[in-house]
């Protein structure tokens, strides 16, 4: 079970038994459930006439009914993978919840990540799953190592969105904004945003994410990629072409869209990229 903030696009969910839980978001008109009845192309559209909507946790009732039809579809384990605590309350509402589920057994990890890592663990789990990997194994070892073994880098245009949604967390202000700077954003230990890296000019983007993805492969060859995009669906696919050419031997290389909800703070023009290290 996760929630909308894992980038899972229909075709990956397709014959694999996840649950999304949708976070809120609330707008001038109503409030929405991200990935059913609004997406990112339509926060877009919202921030650019100048409007700033707002994000909420999903319905409890919603994560409530979700666990019950897990159970009545015939299920009695359920890993789940919120987005970070550093950035939202789900994980806690999530675990409260499966803790009043006493008919299921579940596992809450607080994973600290959020957006395509969270997606690309889900796939391989699955994966793992297919191949008979047991339930210790899975929520003992195999889940805690993606966890801790995924680096996502992520470009975005304007730190703008960020700054206005209280969501900057260790972000430092950048200087030079007239001057094209582009921050290079991943995940502190803590699930906190942090900027790790920054380059003049979009066209610098691709290469920066490569290097910094590059700089984590070492002696690994057990390993997959994933790549996604907000508003830059294009330049994601050259982005996926060069990460492949550049780092060969992938088991996967996973592409998706961000979701509405993280949109709603990092505006559009976002490319990302991420290694999950699995040996």
């Amino acid at each position: 079970m996760v929630d909308s903030c894992a980038e899972l696009e229909p075709r990956h969910r397709k014959k694999v038994p996840v649950y999304v839980v949708p976070l809120r978001i609330s707008c001038q008109d109503k409030d929405y459930n991200d990935g059913e009845d609004i997406f990112a192309k339509d926060v877009y559209k919202r921030l650019e006439k100048g409007e700033l909507p707002k994000t909420s946790l999903p319905d409890m009732i919603r994560v409530a009914e979700t666990l019950d039809r897990i159970k009545a579809d015939g299920y009695e384990r359920v890993i789940a993978l919120p987005l970070s605590s550093g950035l939202s309350g789900t994980h806690n509402m999530i675990r409260l919840q499966c803790e009043e589920h006493k008919d299921l057994t579940t596992v809450v990890f607080d994973t600290c990540s959020g957006a395509i890592p969270l997606g690309g663990i889900v796939l391989q789990l699955w994966e793992d799953i297919q191949e008979g990997m047991s339930w210790e194994e899975l929520v003992e070892q195999r889940a805690p190592h993606l966890l801790k073994n995924n680096f996502p880098f992520f470009s975005v245009d304007t730190l703008e969105y960020l700054q206005k949604g209280g969501r900057i967390g260790k972000i430092t202000a950048l200087a030079g904004t007239l001057l094209s700077i582009k921050p290079i954003i991943t995940f502190a230990p803590d699930g906190q945003l942090v900027n790790v890296a920054k380059v003049r000019g979009r066209k610098q983007v691709q290469g920066k994410l490569i290097e910094l993805v590059k700089e984590h492969v070492g002696d690994h060859r057990d390993f997959n990629l994933l790549v996604a995009n907000g508003g830059a669906e294009e330049e994601m696919k050259q982005l996926k072409k060069d990460l492949m050419a550049a780092i060969p031997g992938c088991r996967h290389i996973w592409d998706s869209h961000i979701d509405a909800t993280l949109s709603v703070y990092i505006g559009s023009g976002v490319l990302g990229a991420c290694i999950q290290l699995l040996d």
